[in-house]
Formats: C-alpha cells, sequence, structure tokens
C-alpha cells in the first residue's frame, strides 16, 4: 500500500533529519519505505506488507508535521492504544491577534500551562500553527483535550489545572477500587 501525507515545509528537516539519519531510523523502526519531497511538502510512505504499520507511520508523520519531535511523536509506538488527538483552534481564532492570544494561552509564560498540562495527564502537547496536538494513552488525551478546550475558550488558568487536579485524582480513585 502507499499513502501519501502533506507536512508544512518548515517540518520536512525534523523528518529527514541531519543527513537523513532521522528518515532512516523511521523507516528502519516503522518498516516502511518513506520518500519524501521537500519542494512540495508531500511524503510518500509505502509498506507492501504490514497495513498496520502503515497506519501507525502516518500517524508518526502527521506528529512530526503537527510540531512534535521525532522523539515525542515515537511514543504512538510505544503502546497500541496510544492515540495522537488534533485540536484545530482556526475557527476560535480567525485573526492573526486571535491565534497568537490562543496559542499564548495555551503555552503560557515560559511554556508553564503546556508543560503543566502534559504533567497533570501523562500527555505530550504540541503547539503548532493552527493545531494543538496531543499525544497519550485516550483517558489521558480526553482530559488533556478538554484542558485545552477551556483555555481556549477563556477559562482561567487556576480553574482549568484544578479540573485536572480533580481528574488525575479520580484516576487514581478507578485504579484503586478497581485493584480492592
Amino acid at each position: 500500500m502507499t499513502q501519501e501525507l502533506k507536512i508544512p515545509n518548515d517540518r520536512i528537516g525534523a523528518i529527514i533529519g541531519k543527513n537523513g539519519d532521522t528518515r532512516k531510523h523511521l523507516e528502519k523502526i516503522l518498516n516502511v519505505t518513506l520518500e519524501v519531497d521537500s519542494k512540495d511538502g508531500i511524503v510518500v510512505i509505502e509498506n507492501e506488507e504490514d497495513a498496520l504499520a502503515e497506519i501507525r507511520s502516518m500517524e508518526i508523520i502527521k506528529a512530526i508535521g503537527r510540531g512534535f519531535s521525532p522523539d515525542r511523536a515515537k511514543k504512538l509506538l510505544e503502546d497500541d492504544d496510544m492515540i495522537l488527538d488534533l485540536i484545530d483552534i482556526s475557527d476560535d481564532a480567525d485573526t492573526p491577534q486571535k491565534l497568537a492570544r490562543v496559542r499564548g494561552r495555551i503555552i503560557g509564560r515560559d511554556g508553564k500551562a503546556r508543560e503543566q498540562i502534559e504533567n497533570m495527564t501523562g500527555t505530550f502537547v504540541s503547539v503548532y500553527g493552527k493545531t494543538i496536538g496531543i499525544i497519550g494513552m485516550p483517558d489521558q488525551v480526553s482530559d488533556a483535550h478538554s484542558a485545552v478546550l477551556m483555555l481556549i475558550s477563556g477559562a482561567d488558568h487556576n480553574a482549568v489545572f484544578s479540573f485536572l487536579d480533580r481528574k488525575k485524582k479520580e484516576a487514581k480513585i478507578n485504579v484503586i477500587s478497581y485493584y480492592y
């Protein structure tokens, strides 16, 4: 099978890597062939044997294209349940000023808000262009997604972190009640 994926031109370097090392490494661990057109931003993924590997490869390339480092994108391979969630903020931020404000709220001063969301949910968050990417387990991604939507809608950071703290405590109680 062959799949094509368009990624932003400024993310081509992240896929290729220094001297093509990242591309070669991705091809090896994913068991696919990657053809990268650096002019058009088209990445062609080929694999004749394993359709699942091709789908996972598309997710990893999409994650790199949406601002994740290759190392963070490869977290999608650690567990079959890991997912990539993309939130399009272009509807909520229809002007450059609104886009900068929304991105700034999610990132926070010196990246503290994004880091806090990652720490409280166990996810990885990327703010790139008009999208917010989240990598993690489904329940964790759901909580991080809700937190990001709260920030986009203008909720206070303290309210968002209180929400995440409550979700974290609920998850802990659910684990304990499951085993005892």
